[in-house]
């Protein structure tokens, strides 16, 4: 995990206004190999254990099986899709891919020099650690600082709720790509503010205004 994204990270237990503090105990070129974050709210902690942060919200139960895989998948046409639709430049910035799309997380930190793409999902616990990935499990939310991130992609299989988180990080003028969206995805993030750019199929590209 970079050491640089724990400051936005924020405390699944009591909300996204609470930040967490880190206790490191292994660091390797500025990535956060084994350590603690803290929430100075609570006082609950939240172990990183090879690179892999767990912020579930207690109770936390033997982790299961994510969405993405055992592997980073880096020739997939559906990551080069994900990632066009994203329309990011370059960096610096951070992006987070929620579900079955952590997948792409090394397809995107290699095409998109400067990104720091946070890969959400429990599968990614027995992946290498990599420079441009941050890997991590979060719940029932999104644990980052609202409207910090330059763009999400996520998993359209996964609740109401993590459409809505993925709204509510998204900074201004950055996009919400979800994927295998469902049928009602348009309507939870037009009430989540954003704007409609496109909805093909089963994929939904939203972004957030100026300002709002």
């Amino acid at each position: 995990m970079q050491l640089l994204l724990t400051d936005r990270l924020t405390c699944p237990r009591c909300g996204p206004t609470f930040g967490l503090i880190l206790l490191a105990h292994q660091l390797e070129e500025r990535r956060v190999q084994e350590g603690v974050l803290g929430c100075p709210n609570c006082r609950d902690s939240f172990p990183i254990a090879a690179g892999f942060a767990d912020l579930r919200a207690p109770p936390r139960d033997e982790l299961e099986a994510g969405l993405a895989g055992t592997t980073l998948e880096s020739d997939d046409a559906k990551a080069e899709r994900a990632i066009a639709l994203l329309g990011i430049p370059g960096g610096p910035g951070t992006v987070a891919l929620v579900g079955g799309p952590a997948r792409f997380a090394g397809r995107l930190a290699a095409e998109v020099d400067g990104l720091e793409v946070v890969a959400v999902d429990a599968d990614g616990r027995s992946w290498p650690d990599r420079a441009g990935v941050s890997r991590l499990v979060s719940g029932p939310g999104l644990s980052f600082f609202g409207r910090t991130l330059r763009g999400v992609v996520v998993d359209g299989r996964l609740d109401r709720a993590m459409l809505f988180e993925s709204a509510r990080v998204t900074a201004p003028l950055s996009r919400v790509v979800v994927l295998d969206a469902p049928g009602h995805a348009t309507e939870i993030l037009r009430e989540a503010g954003l704007e409609i750019l496109a909805a093909e199929g089963e994929t939904v590209v939203a972004a957030r205004k100026a300002g709002r």
